[in-house]
């Protein structure tokens, strides 16, 4: 009770004294616009010349320069995207002057206006296990069919490990996908990416910026124990309709944006977003991909999206959005798996006239459901019902940075499933969370510091989870910057499936249960009380970044996760959980039971870019290791070596060609051998049952230890070329031809356990893509 006090009484403490922080000296602030579309101009630098006071514009293309002494100085906005805007200014003390900048896209687009931004950012930011992704990086990977997707990036990042082509599922340093957070403007989404792992649910259109975390995040973000997903989407062109098409023998898709109401001199505007994509791949593999399967590839997703933005003269804004994500697919082993998530939300941005303290904030709603109907079995399903809110509140001091707010969640889940055994396991529940957060970034001469603590209180647990966090970075010299981060994380929400299968494509979810077993036993023997269902996680980074030319830049980070409490699905089930059966195990009959495990591992990146040459070499070694109370296991994502090359060239007299190259090799994953087959005798008639006379149908299996054995090693080789044909200034058409797995590796996708049939991963697939933009 004392602990809860301090770190409550600290909170509280924290927030009067930022509330009562007043205006020192004078502040600059404003916002930083695209000419030609009035969107956000992000990651842009804006410095008063012949001074050190300078930043960069944030998500919503706003910046403050605060604690400036009063004079004329010239502030300046640049950046390698956009021409270099300058005008005089007048601070005077204790006053907030108002600059905007309207800037014009560069006549040269250079190839390296991502990598300043990210020079910039490691220079400024301690930006550690952290990657930051914009459409033009998405535009690098080759794409399927012509259509660039968010996922395709995110498999080459260190630290991730994919199920492959298919079975979309994504595990981060040793992170589940249930315990990885994504969150789409603030919103929760409970599956972002399709059974087809080549594509996600976002449209590479709507991103402004991802920010992908996968380890070390700050107190900002709470709920998940292992990594999360930032997404941010445009605003719509406040200029002019513009949008695009595009169509490939995967699927077809549309964008549009425009205003409502024009951008004006008040600046005031209000523009919509609204984008549809869609997969027709089962049947146009029918005619184009037969070699893969004559009944065609069974995949099937339609992605929706809308929004609507209201923004006015001082750089506040209010959006609406919704969305309707779904999708179906057949598997051999599977009569039908389906699933729909679907909802929608406001969030806004507040520049108070006399406060230099931005707010921020969002509310939305959402409901998940998946359902699973496979051959003699019960159909299973899983369904989440959630609304989340937040409120946030930014303060610059110069080249420090403030961070509060709250943040709140409520979700009903409700699933049933069965286990190999045909036991039932069920639950429908109703929990509530609620986090404080509080963050400080300090900069003082070389050393950036950012420690930040949350306090995550559980309702329906009635748990109060105090989490304090730290990053930093040391800046060596100009080339070398050294960095780290720790922190503790926890969560309420688990998977509805288990993280020993090595095929599961039934991702459903749940609230923490309460009917674990009382104590766990922990790899050294020792008991201990398991005292309630919440996910525990530890993290702790080490790091370095090293300029080695100006074009050349190397990250490396080693990494340990240690996983406290681990909630599971028991496959070991026999009997249920009833007073009569009292005596019997709570390994035997729980539905879900306790684990402990430790993820470790380091990640090695190079990155070259120049102009019009950009290349990528990743190289990931983990380990990942789980405690069940009985065994030491490998889960099924445990891949020791993991290597992404990726080379993106442009050329031709108007560097209107390009070609991109993937190459990706990965060590085996773990799975579970089958050691024999029997016939099981029924003994349903008791001491009576004539067991000689029986001849069962069924087939028993035994297997081996758990994910003992090891699948072949993953390896494939994409490529894509792409030429831009220009109709004017704003209309073009992008023609796109690719090959996925050139070499047509026959990557092993599972082994059917009764049949022995190895059903493979997707071969050499040829394809074409058109992309037409206005």
């Amino acid at each position: 009770m004392l602990k809860e006090f301090v770190v409550r009484a600290s909170f509280s403490l924290i927030f009067v004294l930022v509330t009562l922080v007043g205006i020192a000296q004078g502040t600059i602030r404003g916002a930083a616009i695209d000419k030609d579309s009035g969107e956000p101009a992000i990651f842009v630098n804006v410095y008063l010349d012949g001074t050190n006071y300078g930043v960069t514009t944030d998500l919503q293309g706003f910046y403050t320069l605060n604690k400036i002494p009063a004079g004329t100085y010239t502030i300046v906005a640049t950046s390698m995207e956009y021409e270099a805007s300058k005008s005089q200014i007048v601070v005077v003390d204790n006053r907030i002057v108002t600059k905007d900048f309207t800037l014009k896209k560069a006549t040269i687009e250079l190839g390296g206006a991502e990598v300043t931004a990210d020079r910039d950012a490691q220079q400024k930011d301690s930006r550690v296990s952290v990657a930051t992704i914009r459409p033009q990086d998405i535009k690098k990977i080759p794409s399927f069919g012509g259509q660039p997707d968010l996922v395709q990036v995110l498999q080459v990042l260190p630290g991730f490990v994919s199920t492959g082509d298919q079975g979309g599922q994504l595990y981060i340093r040793g992170g589940s996908p249930v315990q990885n957070k994504v969150l789409l403007d603030g919103m929760v989404i409970y599956n972002a990416f399709h059974s087809i792992g080549l594509f996600s649910v976002f449209d590479t259109d709507i991103i402004s910026n991802a920010d992908v975390y996968t380890g070390g995040f700050g107190a900002e973000f709470g709920g998940r124990i292992s990594s999360v997903m930032n997404i941010t989407t445009k605003d719509g062109n406040k200029k002019r309709l513009s949008g695009s098409a595009g169509i490939s023998p995967f699927g077809a898709k549309l964008t549009l944006e425009g205003p409502l109401k024009k951008l004006g001199d008040d600046g005031s505007s209000i523009s919509y977003i609204l984008s549809a994509k869609t997969s027709y791949l089962e049947e146009s593999s029918k005619l184009l991909y037969t070699y893969v399967d004559e009944d065609g590839l069974p995949f099937n997703y339609t992605d929706l999206y809308g929004k609507i933005t209201l923004g006015s003269k001082a750089g506040s804004k209010v959006s609406l959005f919704g969305f309707n994500f779904s999708d179906d697919v057949r598997y051999q082993a599977l009569s039908k798996l389906n699933w729909n998530n679907y909802g929608g939300g406001g969030k806004f941005f507040v520049v108070p006239g006399g406060s230099p303290v931005l707010i921020s904030g969002y509310l939305s709603t959402s409901r998940y459901k998946i359902n699973l109907e496979e051959e003699n079995l019960e159909p299973r399903f899983s369904g989440v019902n959630s609304s989340n809110f937040g409120l946030d509140f930014k303060y610059s001091l110069r080249d420090d940075e403030i961070l509060y707010g709250v943040q709140g969640t409520t979700f009903k889940t409700s699933y049933q499933t069965f286990n190999a055994l045909g036991i039932r396991a069920e639950q429908e529940e109703n929990t509530t969370e609620f986090g404080l957060y509080f963050k400080y970034k300090l900069t003082h001469g070389k050393l950036i510091f950012e420690p930040s603590i949350r306090g995550h209180y559980y309702g329906s647990l009635s748990v109060f989870s105090p989490e304090p966090r730290l990053a930093a970075k040391f800046k060596f010299n100009e080339r070398l910057r050294i960095k780290m981060a720790a922190g503790i994380y926890s969560q309420n929400l688990i998977a509805a499936n288990s993280d020993r299968d090595v095929v599961n494509l039934f991702y459903g979810f749940l609230a923490g249960p309460e009917n674990l077993q009382d104590e766990f036993v922990m790899p050294n023997g020792e008991t201990r009380e398991v005292k309630d269902p919440l996910q525990r996680a530890s993290h702790a980074i080490l790091g370095f970044e090293f300029d080695i030319t100006e074009k050349i830049n190397l990250n490396v980070e080693g990494y340990v996760k240690k996983f406290g409490q681990v909630t599971n699905t028991n496959r070991n089930k026999l009997f249920p959980d009833t007073p009569e059966y009292s005596e019997v195990s709570d390994a035997l009959k729980k539905d879900f039971v306790i684990e402990s495990g430790l993820a470790k591992g380091v990640d090695v990146v190079i990155k070259y870019e120049e102009k019009y040459t950009y290349l990528w070499f990743v190289y990931s070694l983990g380990d990942v290791d789980r405690w069940d109370g009985f065994q030491w296991y490998d889960p099924v994502f445990d891949r020791r070596h993991n290597i992404n090359f990726v080379a993106s060239q442009a050329f031709g007299k108007k560097h209107d060609w390009e070609v991109n190259v993937r190459w990706n090799f990965g060590s085996g994953l773990p799975f579970t051998q089958t050691q024999g087959f029997y016939q099981p005798v029924s003994i349903d008639e008791g001491i009576g049952s004539d067991y000689l006379a029986q001849n069962p149908d069924e087939l028993g299996i035994t297997y081996g230890g758990l994910n003992e054995g090891r699948l072949p090693t993953y390896h494939r080789l994409d490529i894509s070329l792409h030429k831009s044909f220009k109709f004017g200034e704003r209309v073009s058409l992008d023609v796109s031809a690719g090959v996925t797995n050139v070499y047509s590796r026959a990557n092993v996708f599972y082994v059917n356990r009764v049949t022995n049939e190895v059903v493979e991963q997707l071969p050499f697939m040829p394809s074409i893509g058109l992309d037409f933009k206005f």
